[in-house]
C-alpha cells in the first residue's frame, strides 16, 4: 500500500502553493516550488554522488534550518533513512550512534563541523562512513558540501515507496541511559501526522516557527504537517530567548511548540512582554512536565491563547496524548493531566502482574496504535521487552480517571522507594518549583543506609533571589507529605544539565551518588 506516504502530502502541495513564499530562515526566502525543486534535487544527489539508496541511513548534525528541513523531505521521498543526531552528544556518545546505526553519510553545519571531526577523528577507519557533507560556507572539515549536492542533482520525482519503508531512524534521548535506535516508518510518522492535525488545525494560513531541536520527535509535526498543508516553516537556529520573542513578532507566527524548560526561559528574560506574542494563537508544550505554577503563568499571561499539551515518545512518532485547549479552559484538576488519547491511539494501564489496573490505580502506562515504531535498532530483546500482547510499554507509571484522562505519575526509573514507600519526583520537583525563588528543581534518590533511598533535590535559584534549605524544605512541605520533602538540598549556581531535548539528565545527577550506576530500579 501507498496511501499513507509522505508523496501523497508533499507533492501536491509543492504544486498547489508553488509561488507562495513560505520557507523563511533569516536572509534565506523560498517558495514551496523553490523548495520543493531543491528537495527533489538533493535527493536526486544524495542517491547520484553519495550512493545513497531507500534502506541506507544518512546522519544530521545541525542547527534547526531550511537545509535541514529539506533533508527530511528528501529521505521521505526514499533518498534513505535519516538518523538525526542529538546535538549535545558526546563524542563516545556520537561513535555509538555511528557504530550502531551503520550510517554511511553524515551531513553537518558549521557550528558542529569541527566538533564533530574531533569526536570520529580516532574511530572513522572502523566506521562504515564514507562521507561527510558540510551545510553551509566555511573551510571546516567536509568531503563534499551540501550545495554541490543540489546543484549536481536533476530535479527528478522519484518512485514511491511503500508504507511500511524505514524511514527514520531516531535515538533516544539517553536520559535513563545508552541511546537506543528507534526505527520508523512512512506509515508511523504518516499517522502521527494525522493524529496531530486532527487536533490542532494545520493549514495554509498557518506560520510555524521551529524552535525545538529538529533532532527531537516533538518537531515531527512541523516538520511533516506544516509544508504538507500549506502552512509557512520560520527556523530558529538555536534556541535563545530573544531571538524567539523577535521571530515571533516579525513574522507573525501563530503556533510553535515548545518544553516547559524553554517557556519558563522565554518568560524569564527581561525582555518578556506578552504583547510581544499577540499573534501566537496556539502553543504546544510537552517532553517533561509542566510545573503548575508555570502553568498558572502562562494562562495569566496569555489569555488569548490555545494551550495545547501533548505526552509521547519517540516511540511513537511523538504523540499518544493530548490535554486540548478546551481542556486548559475547563481548568480544575484535568491540568495535571497528560489529557486523553489522540484519535487513534488505545492507552491502557497495567499492574505488574500485566493484569488491567482500575480507575485510579496506578500502574504502567501501555499504548497501541498505527503510529509506533518497528522496532529498536539492532536490539530484538529490547524490542520484546516493550512490546508485549500488542501494547508498548513506556516506562511511564500513572492511572486513567473515570473520564479517560492519563494521569502520569513519575518515570518508574525515577520513583524514588525510601522506607518502603513511593516518593514520584514530579510531585516533589512540583512543589519545589512554587516556590518564588526558585528556578530549576530536579528530584532523585539518593543512598541511605537505612531507608535505601532518601529524596534528594538539586536547586538552582532565580537571579537575584534567596533560600535556604530549610525554607525550602518547610515550603514543599505545605503541599507535600513529610516522607516526600526532600531529606537534603543541593544549591547550584549553574543550570541543571539537560538533553538536547531539554530534559534534565538524572542519570548525570545520580552519578556522584551512585557511581556504579546501582540505583535501584522501580521498574524491575
Amino acid at each position: 500500500m501507498k496511501e499513507l506516504v509522505f508523496h501523497r502530502q508533499f507533492l501536491p502541495a509543492i504544486e498547489r502553493w508553488s509561488d507562495k513564499v513560505g520557507f523563511l530562515d533569516g536572509t534565506y526566502r523560498a517558495t514551496f516550488a523553490e523548495h520543493g525543486e531543491r528537495v527533489l534535487r538533493l535527493a536526486d544527489g544524495m542517491r547520484r554522488h553519495l550512493g545513497l539508496t531507500t534502506g541506507d541511513r544518512f546522519a544530521v548534525m545541525s542547527c534547526n534550518s531550511h537545509e535541514y528541513l529539506e533533508l527530511f523531505h528528501a529521505g521521505f521521498l526514499g533518498a534513505g533513512i535519516i538518523n538525526p543526531l542529538n546535538l549535545r552528544l558526546a563524542g563516545k556518545e556520537l561513535q555509538h550512534i555511528l557504530r550502531n546505526s551503520g550510517t554511511t553519510v553524515v551531513f553537518v553545519d558549521a557550528v558542529f563541523a569541527d566538533h564533530f571531526a574531533r569526536s570520529i577523528a580516532e574511530v572513522r577507519s572502523e566506521l562504515a562512513l564514507r562521507h561527510v557533507v558540510l551545510i553551509g560556507e566555511g573551510d571546516l572539515p567536509h568531503d563534499i558540501r551540501y550545495e554541490d549536492l543540489i546543484t549536481g542533482g536533476e530535479p527528478v520525482v522519484p518512485d514511491e515507496p511503500e508504507e511500511t519503508d524505514p524511514v527514520v531512524l531516531m535515538y533516544t534521548g539517553g536520559t535513563t541511559g545508552p541511546a537506543k535506535g528507534v526505527l520508523l516508518d512512512q506509515r508511523a510518522e504518516m499517522l502521527n501526522f494525522y493524529h496531530i492535525g486532527l487536533a490542532v488545525d494545520f493549514g495554509e494560513s498557518r506560520v510555524y516557527l521551529h524552535q525545538t531541536p529538529m533532532f527531537h520527535a516533538a518537531s515531527m509535526g512541523g516538520i511533516l504537517g506544516i509544508p504538507a498543508t500549506g502552512g509557512s516553516s520560520v527556523f530558529v537556529p538555536l534556541f535563545e530567548p530573544k531571538a524567539v520573542m523577535g521571530l515571533v513578532e516579525q513574522h507573525h507566527v501563530d503556533w510553535t511548540t515548545m518544553v516547559p524548560t524553554m517557556i519558563a526561559l522565554v518568560m524569564n528574560h527581561p525582555d518578556f512582554d506578552p504583547a510581544r506574542f499577540a499573534s501566537l494563537r496556539d502553543l504546544v508544550y510537552g517532553a517533561s512536565p509542566m510545573p503548575p505554577a508555570l502553568l498558572d503563568r502562562i494562562t495569566s499571561a496569555f489569555p488569548q491563547m490555545n494551550l495545547w499539551q501533548g505526552y509521547g515518545m519517540t516511540e511513537c512518532s511523538s504523540v499518544l496524548t493530548l490535554l486540548t485547549a478546551a481542556d486548559h479552559r475547563r481548568g480544575g484538576s484535568i491540568v495535571r493531566s497528560a489529557g486523553r488519547p489522540a484519535i487513534g491511539v488505545n492507552i491502557g494501564v497495567r499492574r505488574t502482574d500485566d493484569s488491567v489496573a482500575g480507575a485510579g490505580e496506578n500502574g504502567e502506562v501501555c499504548a497501541r496504535g498505527g503510529n509506533f515504531m518497528q522496532r529498536y535498532w539492532n536490539s530484538p530483546e529490547q524490542t520484546e521487552q516493550v512490546f508485549r500482547d500488542g501494547w508498548y510499554r513506556t516506562g511511564d507509571e500513572g492511572h486513567l480517571d473515570a473520564e479517560g484522562y492519563l494521569y502520569l505519575v513519575d518515570r518508574l526509573k525515577d520513583m524514588i522507594v525510601t522506607g518502603g514507600e513511593n516518593v514520584y519526583s514530579i510531585e516533589v520537583e512540583a512543589a519545589l518549583t512554587a516556590h518564588p525563588a526558585v528556578e530549576q528543581a530536579a528530584v532523585i534518590g539518593i543512598p541511605h543506609p537505612v531507608w535505601g533511598e532518601q529524596v534528594h533535590a538539586i536547586v538552582v535559584l532565580r537571579p537575584g533571589c534567596e533560600a535556604t534549605a530549610d525554607e525550602l524544605k518547610e515550603f514543599a512541605r505545605t503541599t507535600i507529605a513529610g516522607y516526600k520533602v526532600p531529606k537534603s538540598v543541593e544549591f547550584r549556581t549553574e543550570p541543571i544539565p539537560l538533553s538536547g531535548a531539554l530534559k534534565p539528565l538524572k542519570r548525570e545527577l545520580r552519578k556522584p551518588y551512585w557511581p556504579d550506576e546501582t540505583a535501584p530500579s522501580p521498574a524491575a
